[in-house]
């Protein structure tokens, strides 16, 4: 019967959220509340580098878990902290549909594919996170956006474009970092199994 998931994507997928857990405690960089801009998410980006998809989702909605039980997330509504911390969160992990192609340039040492797919894969697992906080900040936010005197659809869209494209930036510029030191990070995603020979 195949697992679910590998026993060490399981530990990396839980020891990264935590990571990620660490460094959104640290201080970021906050002009307004609304904007906060922070390298959290590459852990997130490395484990769906590393196994894909399920296993970033995952270790992204834990991440969001972490989020409320620290007491980090902002609450209004339990529908709003449902989309911003668990779904939100679990979105970034859309970057691991460019797993193969990242660990694929990787192996073949072609730097040129592999800044390009890791640009592509941090920018979709933003877009699918921020995608999200646009929506509840139209809905649950609509408040804030009248008070700065801006129409709720403009003023998420300016404040989520605004924080998206800065971390995405950020998280980018570290990852490829990372890779240029050691660029086989991202394909040491398979457990050592020793060789069978018959005899």
């Amino acid at each position: 019967m195949k697992k679910f998931l590998p026993l060490q994507a399981m530990l990396e997928v839980a020891i990264f959220a935590a990571l990620a857990m660490l460094i959104d405690l640290l201080p970021g960089i906050k002009p307004i509340p609304s904007i906060s801009i922070s390298l959290a998410m590459v852990p997130i980006f490395i484990v769906a580098f590393r196994w894909g998809v399920k296993a970033s989702f995952i270790s992204g909605f834990i991440w969001g878990i972490l989020q409320i039980v620290t007491g980090d997330a902002w609450i209004l509504t339990p529908l709003q902290a449902f989309i911003e911390y668990f779904v939100a969160f679990s979105f970034i992990g859309f970057a691991g549909l460019m797993m193969g192609v990242v660990q694929n340039a990787v192996r073949s040492q072609n730097r040129p594919k592999l800044i390009i797919s890791v640009l592509v894969g941090v920018l979709i697992g933003s877009i699918g996170r921020y995608f999200w906080h646009f929506i509840a900040g139209v809905v649950f936010f609509a408040n804030y956006a009248e008070e700065a005197g801006q129409t709720p659809i403009y003023f998420s869209f300016v404040t989520n474009s605004i924080t998206m494209t800065a971390n995405f930036i950020g998280c980018a510029i570290v990852i490829i970092l990372i890779l240029m030191v050691r660029p086989t990070f991202l394909t040491m995603n398979k457990p050592v199994e020793a060789n069978r020979k018959v005899s």
